[in-house]
């Protein structure tokens, strides 16, 4: 049977604290008066003050118990129930605009109890207002219940004094068993959420994660909740232990619960019709509409939530978009787009940067004998309509999936490729550089998009979104060995005497031969077929298609990215003659591997570094750690670039500091010769648009179809991208 007690009348609005958790000399009110800083001065009422508010069919348990400012006025305060300390700023005569909504400013048809409420606010039919602090020119109209409780966390994954760890919230992330698990906590990046997450065998670590969140937040029950400055709420049925930002616009909302929802000067928050969010934080300027359900969750600063998405167990970062899908147990970092329906990223770590069509679907088939495994994408990871995976997979940076069912683990280490299943043999096929290839306009729009588009105000990890940077490079010139080995081992065997067993030669051997093969453009690799082993989970073939144009693609990304470094366009406005470009480089730089910390690129040693500080608490709170991204974005760029002159280095054999005139001559001939090349790139997958016979069948004439996509020859991007050509070739000039 339902637990319901009776309790004295007179009772209502008091005892918010229980004693037990009282500290000595406070009373149920200390924290109340920590967090209402407002500085109004409060008075009782005046006897004509109460005799006009019970004039008005206002009730309260105790008149001296309401207390009000100077110009606070009875007149604007209607059939009004109160219980406990309630405390009000001043009320005068106006009405409030906000939108399409107008309300008077007051209290009106409204149950509340103890709670502050701010300068001319409007609460108007709310039923059941309990223990909130309101800020000025709040709306609140039509809502059931807003309520906290004397154990709110505001979706931290934290607990109060007297409760029990089960209680505790944790976050499922990258694992449906829970192996991964973190909490959450208001202000978490996606770096933290990926640190936290990834390093399961550190027990020391784990622990000091946990120590910074317990210390962030206070354990002490009877914190009020609050509704910051000109938020607006109507037409709502349950809100209970939120706190909520200023300027927010709520409307509609079916349930909030135990939710920290931050919104101001950073960015606006709105949650829309039929919302239901618990056990979770909002990040600043973020949109949540139409039916979501999100339980818990973080998202970070500027996500979308649209049309009925499920946001399950996962962290979303920022400037990232989820429609009409289920996302379950998942770690995303910034820049995604998910949109349609679909069930894809269930147990996913996808890096940034992705794009997710409708029909996908990932895990949930339980083809394990315990709970399924995981996904793990690089950025700019991209699967087409009705792509279907099986865990466990990883995938490399900019990877495309073709439309297919893969029913094999997949471990795709090629980047920038294509994936297929041939339709005939069955084989699993490989196009490392699809996107260089084909589709470089897409690949170098989507990197400056990224930047463009990118909301935050306070940007605490410094993201990569170029398609040239130290991950990527990583994966290029691991990829470059790779298809050396498959190409050296293709030949050997394409020359072995039919019937006698194949011995493989050794790996040096193998990656020699392929490198000749693929240097040579009269060699006969086209005629061989060159297949990959350790890629698929199966005993089908895996065959690496259009080898010689990926590895000259892979090659010359590789040299353009040291290039950029060498010839900087800062460099080359500063110096007065080409050995000038020399001065100041490092001397032997060696390249070191990177990591993707949600988004962030950051030297593998200084994350260790970072470990070691948080295993020995010399990181002591969450601020300290953001404040390591902070100083590691600020290096970003000296570092990248010692990281580009470092590969330079690598793939020519020759240190760049001591460059003689013609070689440095020679290199700018050469990047000047790649930077065409992109350009020309860009203007071809672009222009297919315009030029396909299946593109142009829907319009009768070329003036109907520039009315429709608008002009080829007005493409602004292609226009920027043909200006900063000139320029470069105008200030090589100087030089060649």
């Amino acid at each position: 049977m339902n637990n319901i007690t009776r309790l004295p009348l007179d009772s209502l609005g008091y005892d918010f604290i229980k004693k037990q958790y009282l500290p000595k000399g406070k009373d149920e009110y200390y924290l109340r008066n920590l967090q209402n800083r407002n500085g109004t001065k409060y008075r009782q009422l005046s006897a004509f003050e109460i005799e006009v508010l019970v004039r008005n069919r206002n009730t309260s348990d105790n008149w001296n118990n309401i207390l009000v400012s100077d110009n606070f006025n009875p007149e604007l305060v209607k059939n009004c129930k109160f219980y406990g300390l309630v405390r009000i700023g001043k009320l005068e005569p106006f009405f409030l605009s906000f939108s399409d909504l107008k309300v008077a400013v007051g209290l009106y048809d409204s149950t509340i109890i103890s709670s502050d409420i701010g300068d001319n606010s409007v609460i108007n039919n709310v039923h059941y207002l309990s223990h909130y602090i309101i800020g000025q020119e709040v709306i609140l109209t039509n809502i059931n219940e807003i309520q906290t409780t004397d154990i709110c966390k505001f979706g931290n994954g934290i607990i109060k004094e007297g409760e029990q760890e089960s209680v505790r919230i944790w976050l499922e992330l990258c694992n449906e068993n829970g192996g991964r698990k973190i909490l959450p906590f208001n202000g978490m990046l996606p770096g933290d959420a990926w640190l936290w997450s990834k390093y399961r065998d550190d027990e020391a670590l784990l622990e000091g994660f946990k120590q910074l969140t317990e210390t962030e937040f206070k354990t002490a029950r009877g914190f009020y909740g609050k509704i910051g400055d000109r938020t607006v709420i109507k037409n709502s049925n349950i809100i209970k232990d939120v706190w909520i930002g200023s300027d927010a616009y709520i409307k509609g909302a079916n349930k909030l619960k135990n939710l920290t929802i931050n919104s101001g000067e950073e960015g606006r928050t709105q949650i829309g019709e039929g919302c239901e969010l618990v056990n979770g934080s909002v990040g600043y300027g973020s949109r949540i509409f139409y039916g979501v359900k999100a339980v818990r969750f973080v998202t970070a600063s500027h996500t979308q939530l649209k049309y009925g998405a499920r946001l399950i167990n996962s962290y979303l970062g920022s400037n990232a978009t989820i429609s009409c899908c289920e996302v379950l147990n998942s770690l995303i970092f910034p820049g995604h787009e998910q949109h349609h329906n679909n069930s894809f990223l269930c147990a996913a770590t996808v890096m940034g940067q992705s794009n997710i069509p409708a029909g996908a679907t990932i895990g949930s088939n339980h083809n394990s004998r315990g709970a399924d495994g995981e996904i793990v994408a690089g950025r700019g990871f991209w699967p087409a309509l009705c792509v279907s995976l099986k865990h466990n997979c990883k995938f490399a940076s900019f990877t495309m999936l073709a439309k297919g069912d893969y029913n094999y683990e997949l471990n795709i280490p090629f980047p920038f490729s294509l994936i297929s299943i041939h339709p005939i043999t069955n084989a699993l096929v490989i196009m490392p550089g699809y996107w260089f290839m084909y589709n470089m306009y897409a690949l170098k729009r989507n990197a400056w998009k990224y930047g463009d588009r990118d909301q935050r105000k306070e940007k605490a990890q410094h993201l990569e979104f170029d398609f040239l940077a130290p991950d990527t490079i990583w994966e290029m010139m691991e990829s470059i060995r790779l298809l050396e080995k498959y190409t050296g081992l293709a030949y050997f065997k394409s020359q072995s005497p039919q019937g006698q067993p194949f011995k493989e030669p050794d790996l040096d051997t193998l990656i020699q031969k392929g490198k000749e093969l693929l240097s040579d453009p009269d060699s006969p690799v086209e005629s061989l077929t060159i297949l990959a082993s350790g890629i698929e989970n199966s005993k089908r073939n895996v065959e690496i298609i259009k080898v010689r144009h990926a590895y000259r693609c892979y090659n010359d990304m590789v040299r353009l990215y040291g290039y950029q470094a060498l010839f900087s366009e800062q460099r080359l406005n500063e110096v007065k003659h080409l050995k000038g470009l020399l001065e100041n480089l490092p001397t032997s730089p060696k390249r070191q591997p990177w990591l993707n910390v949600g988004g962030q690129l950051i030297l593998e040693k200084n994350v260790e570094t970072l470990k070691d500080r948080v295993r020995n608490r010399k990181i002591q709170s969450w601020d300290q750690l953001h404040e390591f991204y902070k100083t590691q974005g600020d290096k970003y760029e000296e570092q990248k670039r010692t990281d580009a002159l470092a590969v330079l280095s690598e793939v020519l054999a020759l240190n760049p500091a001591t460059l003689s005139k013609d070689q440095l001559t020679g290199l700018a001939e050469d990047y000047l010769r790649i930077q065409k090349w992109m350009v020309d790139q860009i203007v071809i997958s672009r222009k297919k648009d315009y030029t396909n016979a299946y593109r142009k069948m829907m319009y009768e004439n070329e003036k109907e179809m520039e009315a429709v996509v608008g002009k080829f020859s007005d493409n602004s991007f292609i226009k920027d991208q043909k200006k900063t050509l000139k320029k470069l070739t105008e200030q090589l000039s100087r030089f060649v």
